[in-house]
């Protein structure tokens, strides 16, 4: 491994794990770059969970630090995603991928819908936060457990709106549990991976340097700016995601592009 390649490794894992801890969809940079590097796509895929294990690690003892997560309520809906993503990892779903992605980018925009019309929707609801989760909110989690243990990209996107819309946590506590969640299930799908060799010891760690870098700036700022910019991190991430999605632009040639 060349230094260039070092410095563009800990450049993308900053990057991806600030973009990752305050709202989702920053594994598209690091896979992006893993495979521009020569990693074949289930590798990079692989790779990646390295990153997102310490990012989150260091994202939830920054929150943890400051009181705003709730681990015994993470705890009950991390045990469905966790299976869930065992089971994501394991199985090839045969799916038209770019049918799938506008699906995505569709949900996406009508998150943004909500977000800035609906704005008293992403509050949180303190009585439906308080309860136990029931059978219908652990089955959702469950649902993105799968994905999340298929594929990473975008699973914080789902996570947050889960977490706010049918638990009804605020999006700064959402946030918080949202990587105690990922943390939680990371690590088995991850192993999966190593079983089936495909992890990149020496590009994995070397990304996750930055990844740790970007999580401790973006969880400190998520609690001293609190949820109005969280809020709006998420609107950008969201619409330049969807733009990638739909096809009005190629976000991986864009960034690949820039390396050259």
């Amino acid at each position: 491994m060349t230094w260039f390649e070092v410095i563009l490794l800990v450049v993308s894992g900053i990057l991806t794990g600030f973009i990752n801890t305050l709202a989702g969809g920053g594994s598209i940079i690091s896979l992006s770059l893993f495979i521009f590097l020569g990693l074949p796509a289930d590798v990079a895929n692989g790779t990646n969970r390295i990153g997102v294990l310490l990012q989150t690690l260091t994202s939830v003892f920054t929150f943890g630090r400051k009181k705003v997560l709730d681990f015994r309520k993470g705890a009950w809906l991390g045990i469905p995603a966790v299976i869930g993503s065992i089971i994501g990892a394991q199985v090839a779903v045969d799916i038209d991928r770019h049918t799938f992605e506008k699906a995505i980018a569709i949900v996406l925009l009508l998150m943004i819908f909500f977000i800035v019309f609906k704005p008293s929707v992403w509050m949180g609801n303190a009585e439906k936060a308080a309860k136990k989760p029931g059978w219908l909110q652990l089955f959702f989690f469950f649902l993105i457990g799968v994905y999340g243990g298929f594929v990473q990209v975008g699973v914080g996107y789902f996570l947050l709106a889960a977490l706010v819309l049918v638990a009804g946590f605020d999006l700064v506590k959402a946030n918080a549990l949202k990587v105690w969640i990922v943390l939680l299930y990371t690590p088995f799908a991850l192993l999966v991976f190593i079983k089936n060799d495909q992890v990149d010891w020496a590009f994995g760690l070397t990304h996750a340097a930055g990844n740790i870098i970007g999580a401790y700036i973006a969880s400190n700022m998520a609690i001293k700016k609190g949820a109005g910019f969280v809020k709006w991190v998420i609107i950008i991430v969201i619409i330049l995601t969807s733009g990638h999605l739909l096809g009005l632009y190629d976000f991986t040639t864009l960034y690949l592009d820039m390396l050259k």
